[in-house]
């Protein structure tokens, strides 16, 4: 028995080939925006990719600009077909396509929901890759003689200033970096060098951050030396006073700008994968509908139209079948093949 039967008549066929051909076209628009979004989404990976320890988040741009593209493209052709499917003359061409064509649609939508997911499912990754990655950059925030990362410095002061962050998880991770270039410290100086001796690695570490910390709000001048000194700075208590620094790290200030844009992409492309669905069935009653007229030379005929000619449970059991005579099939044609190679080694 088929499922969700559906009878047509000429004008509704007529009307469902209309409605197909602009929803199509209407799809065409999604897939550039698909595309746009991929895009857009590559660029803001690649704005800030030094701070990035890797290149896996650009898997889910990669597959949204791909994914947009080949919606343009099957779109497109079905908008043609649904356009011809109005001349039984130049329906014909199409008639032995049809079925292939929408099994290759359903393999399209299940990869767009799974793209759709992903950018759900981004986050875990990309909160490790800014872990790593703002760490390593922070380190070569003082080799600005240094070819290759001499841009470093300049880069995590302008991300500071724009994200409103400091620090990978706060502003101490400062305190647990040399950041200041050796070709500004003055090694005839007493407490350069104390400071150098104290250090097991011999890094010239302070309890200081670099001016892009510093958050322009607060009533007071920037204190970006000496934090944890009380007596450095006047009516100053690093452990009770509010700090005039930036309190967020970067990598959660980054982590939180990338979800809200991952999870906004990953809504429309949700939105579009529904839409492309809607597409897919109703190409499908078109389908079965033209394939159910009785007398093509008469189009005012009724005829049916259905989403599976069987059941559910049947048709996943005859597709088990198929599958399984398809996998005798190879075995029988490997048999055959070593049973020809065994006389020629005789």
């Amino acid at each position: 028995m088929a499922l969700l039967k559906v009878k047509f008549d000429q004008k509704k066929r007529v009307k469902l080939a209309q409605g197909l051909w602009l929803m199509n076209w209407l799809s065409v628009l999604a897939g550039i925006i698909i595309f746009g979004l991929g895009l857009f989404l590559k660029i803001e990976l690649r704005k800030r990719s030094d701070m990035m320890d890797n290149s896996e988040s650009h898997f889910v741009p990669n597959s949204l600009i791909g994914m947009g593209v080949l919606s343009c493209v099957f779109n497109s052709l079905a908008g043609k077909i649904c356009y011809d499917a109005l001349d039984p003359a130049k329906y014909a061409k199409w008639k032995p396509w049809l079925k292939p064509y929408l099994a290759v649609c359903v393999l399209f939508n299940i990869v767009l929901f799974l793209v759709a997911l992903c950018c759900f499912l981004l986050r875990g990754s990309l909160e490790s890759t800014l872990a790593h990655g703002l760490k390593n950059g922070m380190k070569f925030y003082r080799d600005t003689d240094t070819p290759g990362r001499c841009f470093m410095k300049k880069t995590i002061d302008m991300l500071q200033i724009e994200f409103k962050c400091c620090g990978n998880n706060g502003f101490r991770d400062w305190f647990e970096i040399q950041w200041i270039s050796n070709r500004y410290l003055d090694f005839s100086s007493k407490e350069v060098k104390d400071r150098i001796k104290s250090n097991v690695d011999g890094r010239y570490l302070v309890d200081g951050v670099p001016f892009s910390c510093c958050n322009p709000n607060s009533p007071r001048p920037c204190i970006q030396y000496q934090l944890t000194n009380n007596s450095a700075h006047y009516s100053y208590d690093h452990q009770t006073e509010e700090l005039n620094l930036w309190a967020r790290g970067c990598r959660a200030a980054l982590l939180s700008y990338y979800s809200n844009l991952m999870n906004s992409v990953g809504a429309v492309t949700l939105l579009v994968w529904l839409f492309e669905v809607t597409i897919t069935i109703g190409l499908r009653y078109l389908h079965t509908a033209l394939e159910g007229v009785a007398n093509p030379e008469d189009p005012e005929c009724k005829s049916e139209g259905w989403l599976l000619e069987k059941s559910i449970p049947e048709t996943w059991k005859a597709f088990l079948e198929s599958v399984k005579k398809l996998g005798k099939g190879n075995q029988v044609e490997a048999e055959g093949v070593d049973a020809g190679q065994a006389p020629e080694a005789g």
